[in-house]
């Protein structure tokens, strides 16, 4: 399935310079599905000088004109929605109708950029003498490697890919082994849709030695991340030493708090669409669950009920909603975890087992605890994973309190009736996004990124685009 794509350097695919592969494993079945090029340093070394000369070209491409580009990107990823979908549910395991929203997610994504094409707006201050002018004005950073996951390949290509091709940039992607193949396809709809050479890159294989080679280059001028805090902290201590731009996206621990004046049925609904999205393999996903001591039974009792009736299968069988785990070491730690919550003193109240129905695949049941206390394990440790560990609460200020006592902030999220509950509680999270009644919380018009060590930097919204731009100030005398 990859023999058409490859190393996408200078406008072409090709294969590496050595010709290496590695293999792809379909995580529902356990079958290869393919082989994929590796690159090689040879290779890396080339994709950092089409960047370059790609980026002559692109910075001075008129705006208007890129922004034409980047929209018919998005068209043609909506036009292709069912080969990216099918691409994701078999690299990922994310069922169809998952991944139809990523590739709608996506498209949106490159839409929203196009027209923040148009919208680099400098700024002329008022000057303090009468025969100058300060003008203040944007330019492209210059050559970007962005580093993308696995569990949402699609939509955080697109992030780095749009927001790079939208402020002028040339950019480097490299997707993760687990997902090579629907960012190539990515890669490709740019190539159709008249993206010039150069411009934008792919190197597939390898990621440690990719990134390390990319960002001791003096080419790279900006890196964007997402990822898991550990290697967000190595990538920044690389780039200190060229001190590059780094935007990071990194790990999140969410917690998911319910008042007594919630809607239960509407609070579990959203509890569970967002908690299994991906089999909580989701940087956002709630892992942390504040029950107000009054709601909790009925809160966990119609969690539960309605979990059952979830589809396991197949990402490819349209009526799946519930896929594998992407990795078989994704299903080890998932099951340790597990193994060690219950040791701590959980009751586990559903699931904590494979499935029995699948004699393959990285399956695991949804897995919801109870009896857990703040300090254990799974209360600090991102699960990555559908396990569901559910406390409770008494007052206001003591949930706020616990659910802040945590190293990480990317997201929480908040369910009631009060305004002033509301209001109060998103402001008080210490955390970069805050769901209140609903569960859609990355939307391409909305910065998206966290705080703590989740990260810095933001993308989505109007700010995402600063982040590949300098800022130039020219203070200009009218006299020679």
């Amino acid at each position: 399935m990859y023999k058409e794509f490859g190393q996408f350097i200078n406008g072409k695919w090709q294969e590496s310079s050595n010709k290496e592969t590695y293999e792809v494993i379909n995580p529902a079945n356990e079958e290869v599905i393919g082989n994929a090029s590796k690159a090689s340093p040879e290779d890396v070394s080339k994709a950092l000088q089409s960047a370059e000369n790609g980026l002559n070209i692109w910075k001075n491409t008129p705006a208007w004109e890129r922004s034409y580009i980047i929209r018919r990107i998005a068209d043609r990823i909506r036009e292709k929605k069912d080969v990216l979908a099918k691409w994701m549910a078999l690299e990922v395991g994310k069922p169809l109708i998952e991944g139809l929203a990523e590739v709608n997610g996506s498209a949106d994504i490159f839409e929203w950029n196009a027209e923040e094409t148009k919208r680099i707006y400098g700024q002329t201050v008022e000057s303090r003498f009468k025969d100058t002018r300060v003008h203040v004005y944007y330019q492209p950073i210059g050559v970007v490697a962005a580093l993308s996951p696995w569990n949402f390949p699609l939509v955080l290509s697109s992030r780095k890919i749009s927001t790079a091709l939208a402020a002028g940039c040339s950019v480097i992607i490299k997707p993760d082994v687990i997902t090579p193949g629907v960012i190539m396809e990515l890669v490709d709809i740019c190539r159709e849709c008249g993206v010039p050479p150069g411009v934008v890159n792919l190197l597939s294989g390898d990621p440690p030695a990719i990134a390390q080679q990319l960002i001791s280059s003096d080419i790279i001028k900006k890196i964007s991340i997402t990822g898991s805090s550990r290697v967000g902290k190595l990538i920044l201590k690389q780039a200190a030493d060229k001190v590059q731009r780094v935007t990071m996206e990194l790990s999140g621990h969410s917690p998911f708090i319910v008042f007594d004046d919630a809607d239960i049925q509407k609070a579990t609904d959203m509890a569970i669409s967002a908690k299994f999205r991906n089999n909580g393999q989701v940087c956002i996903s709630p892992n942390r669950f504040y029950i107000q001591d009054t709601k909790k039974d009925e809160f966990i009792n119609l969690f539960i009920e309605k979990t059952k009736k979830l589809k396991i299968g197949n990402g490819l069988d349209p009526e799946t909603q519930l896929g594998p785990l992407t990795t078989k070491k994704r299903l080890n730690e998932v099951e340790e975890l597990v193994e060690i919550t219950k040791k701590e003193g959980a009751k586990v109240l559903l699931g904590g087992k494979r499935p029995s129905e699948f004699n393959k695949g990285f399956f695991y049941e949804p897995t919801v605890f109870d009896d857990v206390k703040d300090n254990f394990t799974i209360m600090k440790q991102e699960p990555f994973g559908p396990l569901v560990p559910m406390l409770s609460f008494k007052s206001f200020d003591e949930v706020v309190e616990r659910a802040n006592n945590h190293e990480l902030g990317l997201c929480s999220y908040i369910c009631t009736n009060s305004m002033e509950k509301a209001h109060k509680a998103s402001e008080l999270m210490e955390t970069g996004t805050v769901a209140v009644n609903t569960g859609f919380v990355a939307i391409a018009e909305a910065p998206f990124g966290g705080i703590k060590q989740s990260g810095y930097g933001r993308e989505g919204g109007s700010m995402a685009i600063k982040d590949y731009l300098n800022v130039k100030y020219t203070h200009l005398g009218i006299k020679g």
